[in-house]
């Protein structure tokens, strides 16, 4: 028996030092891919392309260092991160649990997705930047028009998605649930909402990201603050590193909202077996 327990501490540690090794080594392919990328741009730049149309990595770290430290031809760049990011939180949230409730609940109404199905794919088939366009005719150049777009792109990636999930149940759980005595209630609560818990936290990985594009493609159609008015400022005075500058913040702070969701998505799903929640990561 010792033996077998010292032969399975041994094995637990050999594979923790394996992990450890390839984590090292693939973080460090990273930054080479990262430096090489970065060096032959900032190499192509100085003597081959016109850095004025494709800018450099220098040229854009001085202006990232600009705006942290003395500001953006708009303001403070805090302001405007946090008036951006205020945007995408408010659509992410509303478009979210919009789409979760409703996808839910026309995935468990055969009648009622049979009803609405023509209008839900005619409403995803608009083109979003219509929509933002008519959003701040009706909502005004405030912070409600890019909030609307935000919501839009949000609802749509979350409520497909959920809706599948309500529609794969298992209908043998369903079944002996009822058989059991359970109501609708307890079904959706018990049953439905957990099932379905795996498609809604996938969908919500990119669910941010389209809550971002929804903030900055408002903010283009019309705002007075805001990383997309910044990005459509440079672009109007042919500063492309203030548009690498932008498009590098706006990719931090999805980057690190990713993060979180990743952290929710292995505290809501502990249930399931280690193998299954980690076979398949990007």
């Amino acid at each position: 028996m010792l033996l077998e327990l010292d032969d399975h501490a041994t094995a637990v540690a050999q594979a923790r030092a394996a992990g450890r090794r390839r984590a090292f080594t693939v973080n460090a392919v990273r930054v080479l891919l990262v430096v090489a990328v970065l060096g032959s741009w900032e190499l192509a730049a100085t003597y081959w392309i016109d850095p004025f149309y494709y800018s450099k990595p220098s040229a854009i770290w001085h202006r990232l260092v600009d705006w942290f430290t003395t500001g953006t031809s708009q303001g403070s760049i805090w302001t405007q991160i946090a008036y951006t990011l205020e945007e995408a939180l408010i659509g992410f949230v509303l478009g979210s649990v919009g789409g979760v409730v409703l996808g839910i609940v026309l995935g468990r109404s055969r009648f009622l997705s049979d009803v609405c199905a023509p209008f839900i794919k005619a409403a995803n088939a608009i083109p979003r930047i219509i929509l933002a366009s008519l959003f701040v005719i009706w909502f005004g150049l405030g912070m409600s028009s890019k909030v609307a777009t935000a919501f839009i792109l949000v609802f749509f990636a979350v409520f497909f998605n959920a809706f599948q999930g309500a529609r794969e149940v298992d209908r043998n759980l369903v079944n002996n649930a009822r058989i059991l005595g359970a109501s609708r209630t307890a079904v959706l609560r018990t049953i439905v909402v957990p099932s379905a818990t795996s498609w809604i936290l996938a969908s919500l990985h990119s669910a941010f990201g389209f809550a971002i594009i929804g903030a900055i493609v408002g903010e283009y159609s019309g705002a007075d603050k805001g990383l997309g008015l910044l990005i459509n400022h440079a672009q109007g005075t042919f500063d492309s590193a203030g548009i690498y500058a932008g498009m590098i913040i706006i990719t931090v702070i999805a980057l690190l909202a990713e993060w979180l969701l990743t952290l929710l998505e292995r505290r809501l799903l502990r249930w399931r077996p280690p193998v299954a929640a980690n076979e398949a990561r990007i």
